[in-house]
């Protein structure tokens, strides 16, 4: 673009004053072999405030489910809690149908790393630990966040697993700066949860989100310090760490072909923000 032409992110404002200091700086971080983001992973300002409307609604249905969910009920009971109200608010569950997924909500218990299916005969019991995955369209833009829940008095490993988790997502949050890089993010979780004596899963991690359920880049957690992708005002994805209690290695449901499962039985706590890259910091969107 020429330099006094209208940025083509179309904010109205002359390129020279919006995004060219942001490219120029973004292809001196690429002269020197680091990956940097392409135009398309950068959010513009009309998609950040529908992307925002989106992440609102997403919140709203995780309060939702925290005002009902109790022990007792069924997992398919969480599930209609989500699609009733999503559907309500003007929204689309995203889980729903995408590649087959058969419900509206991910329910992962206990020994389930994530895409745990809604089941009438699961029942929550006492002692249970649940992480609960929620992804809202809604005008065609794309939220996503997970927290876990407790069910009555869970035991004291469960108690720890599911705060050091907690702990690993502020720390990955408070490593994220513009101009960083995805790897102080998995760093910092890493470091964290090694420190504790836990894994983080490899092969199962955040992304992009917004104009499409998962987008690039993939947001992994094992990662060093100052590798991976440059963070450039603009990205938009989640930090959603997998803390294992033992092993990082997993297994797949061969009946459903989407739980996933510990190899060790072992317990697993995810929790998921979303956040944006700004130009003084981060926003988190969803939590």
């Amino acid at each position: 673009m020429e330099r006094n032409d209208l940025c083509w992110c179309g904010s109205g404002r002359k390129y020279k004053k919006c995004h060219m200091p942001i490219e120029e700086k973004i292809l001196l971080h690429a002269e020197r072999g680091e990956i940097v983001p392409t135009r398309d992973l950068l959010k513009t300002p009309v998609q950040i405030e529908m992307i925002k409307k989106s992440a609102a609604l997403n919140t709203a249905v995780l309060d939702e489910v925290a005002k009902h969910i109790h022990i007792g009920m069924s997992t398919a009971e969480i599930d209609n809690i989500v699609h009733n109200f999503t559907v309500e608010h003007g929204g689309i569950p995203a889980p729903l149908d995408y590649q087959g997924f058969p419900k509206s909500v991910c329910t992962s218990l206990n020994n389930e790393v994530c895409h745990g299916i809604p089941d009438e005969n699961i029942i929550l019991q006492e002692g249970d630990i649940i992480n609960v995955d929620v992804s809202t369209i809604l005008e065609g833009y794309f939220s996503d966040a997970s927290r876990m829940f407790k069910m009555g008095k869970i035991s004291r490993r469960a108690e720890r697993l599911i705060r050091v988790t907690e702990e690993c997502v502020e720390r990955g949050l408070a490593a994220a700066k513009p101009w960083g890089h995805l790897g102080d993010i998995a760093d910092a979780i890493n470091s964290h949860a090694k420190a504790n004596g836990y894994s983080v899963v490899e092969e199962i991690g955040g992304h992009g989100i917004g104009l499409a359920f998962h987008e690039e880049p993939f947001v992994s957690y094992v990662t060093p310090k100052g590798s991976e992708m440059l963070l450039v005002p603009g990205m938009m994805f989640t930090i959603e760490p997998m803390i294992n209690e033992g092993s990082p290695d997993f297994f797949v449901d061969e009946d459903n072909g989407w739980t996933v499962y510990t190899i060790d039985d072992g317990l697993s706590a995810q929790i998921e923000y979303m956040v944006l890259v700004k130009e003084d910091g981060i926003e988190v969107l969803t939590k």
